[in-house]
């Protein structure tokens, strides 16, 4: 990475920031802030005071503009609109394209268009559930004479109530009619325990019979802006009701079959996302009446192509190397070939390395491939890796984090079926117990002898799975050490790794039966480190903690490879267990219905399986000999979008 230092007229700003866009190799970062340094900010001061912020109207707007979008495109969604699936190849646009202000005026249209429909909608459906609930109210009174903007006379009163009660109707008139002889009570309907009544009440006796209707837990009705009778309110609200249901059924019907709204919806929601890069950016720079100043990130392999195109502008540039002190806040872009780029999806779970440290895909991927083939170790399973990854890559073209993924399982898949042909297995023992099925008499052997087999050749396997972790683990410490000599830490080197070397070897020689004296070389060493390099009690207890941790911690971790062993054994056994349970009722479909289950299960468990434990050797028992984490993932402006791939002529 370099330091970019740009200062251009603000009237060349927007073509500027479309280009850095265009290229995406420039990460933009606050220009001139306080972390470049007391000392260096305070030289600047002047020149800060000249400058001032974008202000973030664009900004703002253009946040605004993608909401709306995201917003329209829920909206189409409910009616029916289904998103590209996660393997649906993506439409690929010019990048000239976002730039047709013509189109974006028509999308932005189409995303009004949208929400207005949705608002109507809306008011729609509330106005419906508003004359719904009216209809439910006059409902029960529509067999009631009356007038529901009747009002009392001088001696009558009419009150519109319900009662709850338990009791029959004519016990209630009855119990009335004892307390007031000059009340009627119309029953309008009953719904479950729940009575509407009209009460004609004389005025001197009201409140006698109210006392009566009490008891039967009498509410009273009151309407407001009702004139005429119940029946016909209710009829003329029920076809108030069905007209703004048929209004925002044909208001839905635009959505449900509009889906031809949906790509200028997309493509609004990419412009709005674009523009919100620009104007983020926009926002860290500083301007002046004519001039404006950029700093950030740039790579430095894409320099000299972006250097060609800044010279077509009137503008200055500086361009710095990074400084040691801020290696913390240089961000890193890992640069890969088409073998080692699948191991980003690792590198990136883990975490990036720091900058200036090492790029560990190249060193990682030949054991990563290599231990997933020997835990997984079958044919079978291998080629059906093989064949998903080259259909997907093919078919679907997937981007970024998936197409990784699918090209690491073709790669996995390759090591898988070698390893796989190594043991003679093809969903374990699949064609050894079906043509047993077909003549038990058979003495079925492979097509070729296999080299080794998990279940008789264990403790084979398992010293040869403790060697490859010893050569990764050496390998990982022979980074370590050309690290360490780069840096000028040479006393490290030697008494760090090149000293446990010379252990190693000489515990080889010695176990050999060749020669002790590079073992009693190398133990000197062990001593003679702490000390020459530590002080005071710190020369003995160095010793003794020099040993402890080394000896502990190299065969900890060499143990720890083990479990391509024990994985191996286990998908061996589980996929031959399944097998031979097919096999029990001496059928032809019931054996293949078990056993492809089975090695589906199988197949399933071991494809994370594998994963997870050879990510833990590489993260723990690999990385931690070498690797400096912490690296920043670099976020340049670019045309990257959620929907479109953009191309150039």
């Amino acid at each position: 990475m370099k330091r970019l230092s740009l200062l251009a007229m603000r009237s060349d700003q927007e073509a500027l920031l479309h280009l850095l866009q265009n290229m995406g190799c420039v990460e933009v970062e606050e220009a001139l802030s306080e972390e470049l340094g007391q000392d260096e900010f305070l030289e600047r001061q002047e020149l800060l005071q000249r400058l001032s912020r974008p202000d973030g109207e664009q900004l703002a707007n253009a946040q605004q503009r993608k909401q709306n979008a995201l917003r329209a495109l829920d909206i189409l969604k409910q009616y029916g609109h289904k998103e590209q699936g996660a393997f649906a190849e993506r439409p690929k646009i010019h990048k000239e394209s976002i730039y047709d202000w013509k189109a974006r005026h028509e999308q932005e249209q189409v995303v009004q268009e949208v929400l207005q429909i949705e608002q109507y909608i809306t008011e729609y459906r509330a106005q419906g559930q508003q004359y719904r609930a009216e209809e439910a109210m006059l409902k029960p009174w529509i067999t009631v004479p009356i007038h529901l903007n009747t009002k009392d006379t001088e001696h009558v009163s009419i009150e519109f109530g319900t009662i709850t009660t338990q009791e029959s109707w004519e016990t209630v008139t009855q119990e009335v009619a004892q307390a007031s002889e000059l009340t009627h009570l119309m029953r309008a309907s009953t719904q479950g325990d729940v009575t509407y009544v009209v009460a004609l009440c004389y005025k001197a006796e009201k409140q006698a019979a109210m006392e009566v209707l009490r008891k039967f837990n009498w509410s009273t009705v009151v309407w407001k802006g009702y004139t005429g009778t119940a029946q016909r309110n209710y009829y003329e609200i029920q076809d108030k009701g069905d007209t703004v249901e048929r209004y925002m059924r044909q208001y839905q019907g635009k959505l449900e079959y509009g889906t031809q709204r949906v790509a200028p919806v997309q493509m609004e929601l990419v412009r709005a996302e674009l523009d919100i890069q620009r104007e983020e950016a926009r926002a860290m720079l500083l301007d002046s009446q004519q001039t404006f100043l950029l700093t950030g990130w740039v790579r430095a392999d894409r320099w000299a192509a972006l250097e060609a195109k800044l010279r077509k502008y009137a503008c200055a540039w500086e361009l710095e190397d990074p400084k040691p002190e801020e290696y913390s806040k240089v961000p890193v872009q890992l640069k890969n070939n088409w073998f080692t780029r699948p191991l980003n999806m690792v590198t990136e779970m883990y975490s990036l390395p720091a900058y200036g440290g090492v790029d560990p895909n190249p060193l990682m991927a030949p054991f990563f491939i290599l231990f997933y083939g020997i835990m997984m170790a079958d044919m079978g399973y291998g080629l059906l890796m093989m064949l998903t990854s080259v259909v997907v890559l093919w078919k679907y073209k997937p981007q970024k984090g998936m197409h990784n993924f699918f090209a690491l399982l073709g790669l996995c898949g390759i090591s898988t079926f070698i390893v796989g042909a190594l043991t003679a297995s093809f969903f374990g023992d699949f064609f050894a117990q079906i043509i047993r099925l077909e003549n038990p008499d058979s003495t079925f052997t492979w097509f070729w002898p296999p080299l080794f087999t998990p279940l008789e050749d264990t403790m084979l396997i398992l010293m040869g799975s403790m060697a490859l972790g010893f050569v990764q683990i050496v390998t990982g410490m022979g980074v370590s050490f050309v690290r360490k000599l780069k840096m000028g830490k040479v006393m490290d080197a030697v008494w760090e790794e090149l000293t446990w070397w010379i252990v190693f070897a000489g515990i080889g020689l010695a176990v050999a039966g060749v020669t002790q004296v590079v073992l009693y070389v190398g133990l000197g060493m062990v001593v003679l480190g702490p000390i020459l390099t530590q002080k005071g009690a710190g020369k003995i207890t160095g010793i003794f903690a020099s040993l402890y941790n080394h000896v502990t911690g190299y065969f900890g971790d060499i143990l720890s490879y083990s479990r391509l062993m024990a994985l191996m054994l286990a998908g061996s056994v589980i996929a031959q267990v399944f097998n031979t349970l097919g096999a029990i009722p001496g059928n032809v479909s019931v054996f293949l219905l078990i056993s492809l289950l089975g090695n589906g299960l199988n197949f399933a468990l071991n494809l994370l399986g594998c994963y997870v434990h050879d990510l833990r050797l590489q993260c723990l028992e690999y990385f931690n000999k070498f690797y400096e984490d912490g690296g920043r993932p670099f976020r340049p402006m670019n045309l990257d979008t959620r929907y479109y791939d953009m191309y150039s002529r």
